[in-house]
């Protein structure tokens, strides 16, 4: 046991190796974006809904946008930041695959995303996201608001 480090290993160079942080979200911040979005396409899930709409000012960047939602009828501010945290890390493990860099996206959070599998989190975002680009670009003949 005497041979084993107490600090990391150092490189070659002399330095300490680097620890990979997650790749850190593009929040929406202020009630227009939110509101923005809400006027796109929506998918519901038990545990959020995902709201999803194509950005067209060219000046936002070139990363996903995205705004979380949990209200006050969710819980308390331990469960509901538990929450938010639980919806970031599933985001954080799909990004680079399933998310689309011209959209803004809103999660509006259910108490269920509280106590679900985060697997099933993970591929009930997946599915939502594949929706709400399908119809948010066209591809579905599914009814609108207003109509029939």
């Amino acid at each position: 046991m005497a041979d084993t480090p107490a600090t990391p290993a150092k490189s070659a160079a002399g330095e300490r190796p680097r620890i990979r942080r997650p790749a850190r979200l593009t929040t929406l911040k202020r009630r227009p974006e939110f509101l923005r979005v809400r006027s796109g396409v929506r998918w519901a899930t038990p545990a959020f809904v995902l709201e999803g709409k194509p950005r067209s000012d060219p000046g936002a960047g070139d990363q996903a946008r995205f705004g979380f939602t949990v209200s006050k009828q969710v819980g308390g501010a331990v469960e509901r930041n538990r929450i938010r945290r639980r919806l970031k890390a599933a985001i954080r493990g799909i990004l680079p695959d399933h998310v689309r860099r011209d959209f803004d996206y809103v999660i509006v959070a259910r108490r269920p995303a509280l106590d679900a599998q985060f697997s099933a989190l993970v591929s009930d975002l997946v599915d939502a996201l594949k929706r709400v680009h399908m119809r948010a670009l066209g591809a579905s003949g599914g009814r609108r608001r207003g109509e029939g």
